[in-house]
């Protein structure tokens, strides 16, 4: 029996030195198929001017993905902020595989120091299972109501053209920061959890999709979907209606 005791010790010291057992906090970390995101890890003062490092599973040493002695890494790339007591890996090319769970890891004598637990989350950079239909006539205006929940209320409100929620933002044709431009206005109704968006000069050229988006603090914006029809002259657009 006491001959089993050695293998017995170097099994429990292999598992307290590979595998992590827990973490400080956990980060939910989100990103579309195709774009990045960034996995930011605050580590306690006293480590600046350690190794830290990204990794998955349980972190043995075919499952760091990338360390800041390295700097970039095929899909990956890392930095360290030792001002902020912050470190910042970027997974690029996001596809499902890439979903999951990771560890943001500080590497130390006896057993590496893990400051985070990472849930990654990989979504379709696509919008919506369901629109709403508007359409005007050239040369006339539209309103076009976007609801949000009210937890919304002080958030920033957008609207951008097309369907892909990862530039939605950055393609903003008016947003609640900056009310109105020569085309386009944005109006936030408070009381009735929704903001409304007015176009107006319509031209064809206006017709197609759009994106309602409401900034998160945390995780990902949240859409609503609109297409948009501009038809010819008031008079056939009346018409058109009539029948």
């Amino acid at each position: 029996m006491k001959m089993w005791w050695p293998k017995i010790l170097l099994f429990i010291l292999y598992s307290s030195l590979c595998c992590v057992t827990g973490a400080a906090e956990i980060i939910s970390v989100f990103g579309y198929e195709g774009k990045e995101a960034q996995v930011s890890c605050s580590y306690d003062e006293g480590y600046e001017s350690y190794e830290k490092y990204l990794c998955r599973n349980d972190c043995g040493s075919d499952d760091v993905l990338i360390k800041t002695t390295q700097g970039r890494n095929n899909k990956y790339s890392i930095s360290d902020d030792t001002n902020k007591q912050v470190f910042t890996a970027t997974i690029s090319n996001l596809n499902q595989n890439d979903a999951g769970k990771y560890w943001c890891g500080v590497t130390r004598s006896g057993y590496d120091y893990y400051p985070a637990e990472v849930k990654l989350k990989v979504v379709t950079d696509t919008c919506c299972d369901s629109s709403t239909k508007v359409q005007s006539y050239e040369g006339g205006s539209v309103s076009i109501s976007c609801p949000y929940e009210s937890q919304d209320q002080n958030n920033m409100k957008y609207i951008c053209r097309g369907n892909q929620p990862s530039s939605c933002l950055q393609q903003a044709l008016i947003t609640s920061d900056n009310r109105q431009n020569t085309q386009f206005s944005l109006t936030d109704l408070k009381e009735s959890r929704k903001f409304t968006v007015t176009i107006t000069s319509l031209t064809q050229k206006d017709s197609g999709s759009y994106l309602c988006g409401v900034k998160r603090n945390t995780g990902l914006d949240v859409f609503s979907a609109v297409d948009l029809a501009v038809r010819g002259e008031r008079s056939k657009f009346k018409a058109e209606n009539r029948t």
